[in-house]
């Protein structure tokens, strides 16, 4: 457990990120939080969400898998990002300042913490 709080530590170190989780893609089973973690909604939640999304982009003659989502509020983005690995993917989710944050930069470098983090 301390290697995923030292990693959700790392990510919460990005610029304007305020809040994270680490989410099992297929069974919605939150494996760490951190921050302001609940404006994310559940594990259960973000899985389904990243597998309705990735189902009606499939049916819509999307090639490829699902890579990421961005849910933008007044106050703030959602970001969830599919990061894959041996067995089944983990959602890395995060929240985000909008007025403290650059969306692109925050994406590549949460993303880079996941890649770092599963090597």
């Amino acid at each position: 457990m301390r290697a995923l709080e030292a990693f959700l530590s790392d990510v919460l170190g990005s610029p304007g990120v305020v809040g994270a989780a680490l989410v099992d893609a297929v069974t919605g089973l939150g494996y760490q939080s951190a921050g302001e973690h609940r404006l994310l909604g559940t594990g259960a939640e973000l899985a389904e969400l990243a597998n309705l999304i990735g189902e009606r982009l499939h049916e819509a003659g999307a090639e490829g898998e699902l890579e990421s989502l961005v849910v933008t509020s007044t106050r703030h983005h959602q970001v969830v990002q599919v990061v894959s690995r041996q067995g089944d993917p983990l959602l890395l989710a995060t929240v985000l300042d909008r007025e403290r944050t650059n969306v692109a930069l925050a994406i590549r470098q949460t993303a880079d913490h996941a890649r770092d983090f599963l090597a």
